[in-house]
C-alpha cells in the first residue's frame, strides 16, 4: 500500500496537470459512471491528501475521494490519450494530459461534510501544514500498545506505513516493542520532526530514502540497494542481513498485520 508522501505526490501531480481547467470525466471500467457524468467537463480546482486518502475538488463543492488500497494504481500520460482499457475505473483528460485510476478500494463522489467527516476521523498527518503532533501524543501518551502498532494506526497518525515505521524507529533507536506510554514526548517530537523531513524528501524524491549522509553506499563503500521500493534504507526488507551501523543481524517478525524489521543492538529498551 502506498505511504503518504506517495498520496501527497500524487496531489501535486493532479495539481500540475489538471488544476484551473476544464476536465473530462469518463470511468471506462462502468463503476464510477454516474459520477463521473455529473463532474465532466467541470474544472478541476482544488487537491487534498490526508495520509493515505487523495481528494480532487470540482467547481460545485463535490469531491472524488480516492484510496488506492493494496492493489490500486494512478498513472499518468501526455495526450493523445490511448484508448482506455476496461480496468480504468477513472480517467482524467483534458488537452494536455490523462490519468488513469485502475484498483482503488475507494472512488466515490462525496460533499464537502462527508470529507470534513473523513478527515476528522484520521490522526495527524506530518506532510499537512499545521497538523498538530500533540494529538497523537495524547493517545500515544496513555497506551499500553507498542509504538510500532500505534504507527501504523491511522486513526493515530496518518500517512506512515511499513516502511516509515520501520526506519524512524530504527533513526531514534526505539524499540518497536516498546509501548507508547513509556515514549517520552521529546522523543516524540523528534520523530515526528523526522517523519516530517523523511516524508517531504520522499514527495520531492518520489521515491523513500531514510540513511543519513554517512550511511550511503558512496560513503560506507558498499553496493546500493537494489529493491521494487527503491529507496537507501536501514533496516525494511533487509531481515538476516548485517545492520550498517553495528553489523549486528536484522530481524523481522509480523507485527500491526505487517513484517516488521528491526535491529536489536541499535533499537535496546
Amino acid at each position: 500500500m502506498p505511504e503518504g508522501h506517495t498520496i501527497h505526490r500524487l496531489a501535486e501531480d493532479h495539481l500540475a496537470r489538471f488544476a484551473g481547467w476544464p476536465v473530462r470525466v469518463s470511468s471506462p471500467q462502468g463503476k464510477f459512471s454516474d459520477s463521473a457524468a455529473l463532474l465532466d467537463g467541470q474544472v478541476l480546482d482544488g487537491v487534498d491528501a490526508h495520509g493515505k486518502h487523495l481528494f480532487l475538488g470540482f467547481d460545485d463543492a463535490d469531491w472524488i475521494h480516492i484510496h488506492l488500497g493494496l492493489f490500486g494504481k494512478l498513472g499518468f500520460g501526455t495526450t493523445p490519450a490511448p484508448p482506455p482499457t476496461d480496468t480504468v475505473r477513472l480517467r482524467l483528460l483534458n488537452d494536455d494530459h490523462y490519468a488513469d485510476l485502475r484498483g482503488p478500494t475507494t472512488c466515490a463522489l462525496i460533499t464537502e461534510p462527508e470529507k470534513r467527516a473523513i478527515h476528522d476521523r484520521l490522526g495527524p498527518d506530518p506532510l499537512r501544514n499545521g497538523d498538530d503532533p500533540d494529538k497523537a501524543w495524547r493517545r500515544i501518551s496513555k497506551s499500553r500498545t507498542t509504538i510500532a502498532a500505534l504507527l501504523m494506526d491511522q486513526k493515530i497518525i496518518a500517512g506512515v506505513g511499513n516502511v516509515y515505521r520501520a526506519e524512524v524507529l530504527f533513526r531514534h533507536g526505539i524499540d518497536p516493542y516498546r509501548a507508547g506510554k513509556d515514549l517520552t514526548h521529546r522523543e516524540w517530537d523528534a520523530m515526528w520532526a523526522d517523519l516530517a523531513d523523511l516524508m517531504r524528501e520522499g514527495v520531492r524524491n518520489n521515491r523513500i530514502d531514510t540513511v543519513r549522509p554517512e550511511h550511503t553506499p558512496e560513503e560506507m563503500g558498499r553496493p546500493p540497494r537494489v529493491d521494487d521500493h527503491g529507496g537507501e534504507v536501514y533496516v525494511y526488507r533487509r531481515a538476516n542481513l548485517p545492520c550498517h551501523i553495528c553489523g549486528g543481524e536484522i530481524r523481522t517478525a509480523g507485527l500491526a498485520a505487517r513484517n516488521l524489521f528491526w535491529c536489536p543492538a541499535c533499537q535496546h529498551r
